[in-house]
C-alpha cells in the first residue's frame, strides 16, 4: 500500500496538467479555474431526491414538486425570519403580489449562473459571500473579540455541514504568506477498517490502515463586497482568501474540473480593529467526506503552512518540496507521520 501511495504522489509531480505547470511558473493564473471548481451545481441535490419529492407531493395531493415547494414556501421563510437576529439578518422574501408585478430580469449567462447565488451580493463576480451576508458587521464591531467569536460560532451552529473558526490575524498572515508561494499541496486523511470488520490491533487491520490523499489549493481575491466601499489606505483587509479540498484521485481524473468536497473562506473585515480573521467552510453533502474528516484536513493547513509556528520544522519543508516538485525528497510516508504528529 505504501508503494502505491508513493507512486500516486510521484505521478502528481510528473503530471503534465496545465494547472500544476502554472503553479510553478505563475500561480496566479489558476485562480479562475479554482473558482469555477468551487461552486456546486444546485440542481444536483434536487435531481438526487427527485423521486422522494415526487412521492411526497403525490401523498399530499400536489400535482408536482413545484406545487409542493410553493405550499411550504411561506412556512420555511417564516422559520428563517424567526431564527434571524440583528446580528444575523435574514432577508424577507418578496410578497406574491410584488413577484407577480415585477418584471423578471433576463437569465445570466452560463458562467454567471454558476457563480451567483440569489439575494447574495458578490465580490467582483467571484461569487464569494461578503461577511455582511452572515453578520451585521457595523454592530459586531462594537463587541469584544470573545463575544464576536461566540456569535460567529452561533451563526453556523445549526448548519451540520459547516466549519467555522476565529483566527488571530498574526497567525493568518503567516499562513497567507506561505500560501502565496505554495498555493497547492496534498494532505493525507487517515482511514481505519470498518467497525467490526477486523479485530483492532490485528495484523490484518494494520495492513488495511492507510490514508486517502486530498489535494488543496489556495486562491486570493479582492475583499468581498469591496466594490461598494472606497479603498482604505494601510488596511489589513486587502483580500478574501479561499481554500478548496478535492480528493486527489478526482483531481488526477478531472483536473481543474474536479468537484471539491470542502470550500473554506477567510474574511479580513475585522482584522484591523479586532485582530480577528473569520473563517467558515462548507462541506458538500454526500461527497464521501464527513464534517469531522473535513475539520481534520482544515486543521492540517495550519500545521503545514504556519512556517514560523507549527510548521517551522519538517512540515514546512514538505510543503516547499511539493511546490518545487522534489520527488526524491518528498516522501508520502513522512507526510502521513507529520500529519498525525501534533
Amino acid at each position: 500500500m505504501a508503494s502505491l501511495r508513493t507512486s500516486v504522489v510521484h505521478s502528481v509531480f510528473r503530471t503534465r496538467s496545465p494547472l500544476l505547470r502554472c503553479q510553478q511558473r505563475r500561480w496566479a493564473q489558476v485562480h479562475d479555474v479554482r473558482f469555477l471548481a468551487t461552486h456546486h451545481d444546485p440542481n444536483h441535490v434536487l435531481d438526487k431526491y427527485k423521486n422522494k419529492l415526487s412521492q411526497k407531493a403525490q401523498a399530499e395531493g400536489h400535482e408536482s414538486i413545484d406545487s409542493l415547494k410553493n405550499a411550504y414556501k411561506d412556512k420555511i421563510q417564516d422559520l428563517r425570519l424567526k431564527a434571524s437576529t440583528d446580528m444575523t439578518p435574514e432577508t424577507p422574501a418578496p410578497s406574491s403580489a410584488a413577484t407577480a408585478t415585477t418584471t423578471a430580469p433576463p437569465p445570466p449567462s452560463q458562467p454567471q449562473a454558476q457563480a451567483q447565488s440569489p439575494k447574495i451580493p458578490s465580490s467582483d463576480g467571484t461569487g464569494i459571500k461578503p461577511l455582511s451576508s452572515y453578520l451585521n458587521v457595523d454592530k459586531v464591531r462594537a463587541l469584544p473579540p470573545k463575544e464576536i467569536e461566540a456569535l460567529w460560532r452561533l451563526r453556523h451552529a445549526n448548519n451540520g455541514n459547516s466549519i467555522c473558526a476565529c483566527i488571530p490575524v498574526e497567525t493568518y498572515q503567516r499562513l497567507a504568506a506561505a500560501a502565496r508561494n505554495n498555493p497547492q499541496f496534498i494532505l493525507p486523511l487517515p482511514r481505519q477498517p470498518s467497525e467490526g470488520q477486523l479485530p483492532e490491533g490485528t495484523a490484518e487491520a494494520e495492513a488495511q490502515t492507510g490514508a486517502d490523499i486530498h489535494f488543496l489549493q489556495w486562491a486570493f481575491h479582492p475583499p468581498a463586497g469591496a466594490e461598494h466601499q472606497p479603498p482604505v489606505p494601510g488596511t489589513l483587509n486587502t483580500h478574501t482568501s479561499t481554500i478548496i479540498f478535492t480528493q486527489l484521485a478526482a483531481f488526477k481524473l478531472h483536473g481543474s474540473f474536479a468537484q471539491p468536497h470542502t470550500t473554506i473562506t477567510h474574511h479580513l473585515d475585522l482584522a484591523d480593529d479586532k485582530g480577528l480573521v473569520l473563517m467558515h467552510g462548507q462541506v458538500v453533502p454526500d461527497s464521501g467526506v464527513s464534517i469531522a474528516e473535513a475539520s481534520w484536513l482544515v486543521s492540517c493547513v495550519q500545521r503545514f503552512y504556519d512556517f514560523d509556528g507549527q510548521a517551522s520544522g519538517r512540515k514546512g519543508e514538505l510543503v516547499r518540496m511539493f511546490t518545487q516538485g522534489d520527488v526524491e525528497g518528498f516522501k508520502i510516508e513522512e507526510l502521513m507521520d507529520e500529519a498525525e504528529r501534533v
